[in-house]
């Protein structure tokens, strides 16, 4: 079952003009299932637009409120996350 405040929040955070991957909207939000998010906002009229990432962007926007350390041995430069904003 979804965490209905993650839900919201995150909802919320990609309505503001903020971009999300999946790894953040399971680490700051609690939402296993980014998926479902962007489906409700493209069903309601909104452009949701996505782009490729390396996991170190994604790294370093999680580290402004929490702490996340990947292995050392992960070449986070190397792997890539689609990250995702509503077009305004």
């Amino acid at each position: 079952m979804l965490n209905p405040y993650g839900v919201q929040a995150a909802r919320d955070y990609l309505l503001a003009g903020n971009a999300v991957t999946r790894l953040e909207a399971m680490v700051l939000f609690a939402v296993p299932d980014l998926t479902k998010i962007i489906s409700d906002l493209r069903c309601a009229g909104y452009e949701v637009q996505r782009q490729n990432v390396p996991l170190a962007r994604a790294i370093r926007r999680v580290n402004e409120v929490a702490t996340l350390v990947p292995p050392t041995s992960l070449p986070v430069s190397d792997i890539r996350l689609t990250e995702y904003w509503v077009a305004v």
